[in-house]
């Protein structure tokens, strides 16, 4: 997608702290930073080496967050993940000695590689913002934005996403090889220093809190969630479809849109956001029928495809 408008000046710096480090990757720099915006996750599926980590460590940097990484490997626990109450003797009480989940920013690495288990245990955290041990529940510090990756073509013992528990993040995204030109752009930087040693905080975790508050303050119309309604029933109905986005698919539709219209200056959403932000939102909330898949068919074309035959609304009062 084309922008033509004029981004947030602060959290420019942000993206273009990010772009420092990551060649012609802006869509997944800008989805990033608008799923950490609107205090969702993300989920990014894609060979190694495209540079999923640098990803989220740039974007850790940026906004002078602590940065965690759960590296996810059968053997791992859940108590690896969360932590664990050690007894002292001395004090005679159990001590909680806390996870990697304590920080604010986590890459959770391989995620389809542990165990169910384990797997929830990161999962709770994301849906709840707390995390309970030993009947204590402990919230998570914030801001909290999880960033999980997982690789595509690997099979052997790994453990799949269930779909009720893809419905937890926000978008899932793809970065793609870079082009020819980007990738010799790449050679160019791997030359000299790294370029994340050289990566600065352009703002800081309080001001982020605060634009996560303000963005609770742009105004969708009546229309625009029509529309948003509109496009998940029609997953619902789709003959390719066998199920579709539930509620929680509209809303996070709304709150990325909104986040997004306010990484872009605007108090409003319109429906080209909630058109650019749809297939990142809906196409790993809908299960495709066998005869779909075998015939090749990708969920991220079904929303396309719903996108192009949703009628858009008229905008009313847009400007409020």
């Amino acid at each position: 997608m084309v922008h033509t408008e004029v981004m947030h000046p602060v959290l420019k710096r942000v993206i273009d702290n990010i772009e420092n480090v990551m060649v012609g990757k802006r869509d997944v720099s800008v989805l990033s930073l608008v799923a950490l915006l609107a205090n969702g996750h993300v989920l990014l599926e894609d060979v190694p080496g495209v540079g999923k980590t640098m990803m989220v460590r740039a974007l850790a940097k940026s906004v002078g967050a602590d940065f965690k990484r759960i590296q996810f490997t059968p053997d791992l626990l859940p108590s690896d993940v969360i932590g664990v109450s050690i007894y002292n003797p001395k004090e005679m009480e159990f001590e909680y000695r806390s996870g990697p989940i304590m920080g604010n920013i986590i890459l959770a690495d391989e995620i389809n590689r542990t165990s169910p288990k384990s797997q929830a245990a990161l999962l709770e955290g994301m849906e709840e913002g707390s995390v309970t041990i030993d009947g204590v529940t402990r919230p998570l510090s914030r801001p909290f934005f999880v960033m999980a990756t997982q690789n595509p073509i690997e099979f052997e013992g790994t453990y799949p996403l269930p779909e009720a528990q893809l419905d937890r993040f926000l978008f899932k995204l793809k970065m793609g090889y870079p082009s020819i030109d980007e990738e010799i752009q790449v050679l160019s930087l791997a030359e000299k220093e790294k370029p994340i040693y050289q990566v600065e905080a352009v703002i800081t975790k309080e001001e982020l809190t605060r634009f996560q508050l303000e963005i609770h303050d742009v105004y969708v119309d009546e229309v625009i969630k029509e529309y948003i309604v509109n496009l998940v029933t029609e997953t619902r109905n789709h003959p390719s479809v066998a199920l579709g986005a539930s509620p929680r698919g509209s809303i996070a539709l709304m709150k990325a849109a909104q986040a997004y219209a306010f990484l872009y200056g605007r108090g409003y959403v319109i429906p080209d956001d909630i058109q650019f932000l749809a297939p990142y939102t809906l196409s790993h909330r809908i299960i495709l029928r066998s005869e779909a898949r075998f015939e090749g068919r990708m969920a991220e074309h079904i929303v396309q495809d719903i996108i192009k035959i949703t009628e858009v609304p008229v905008q009313r009062s847009l400007s409020r």
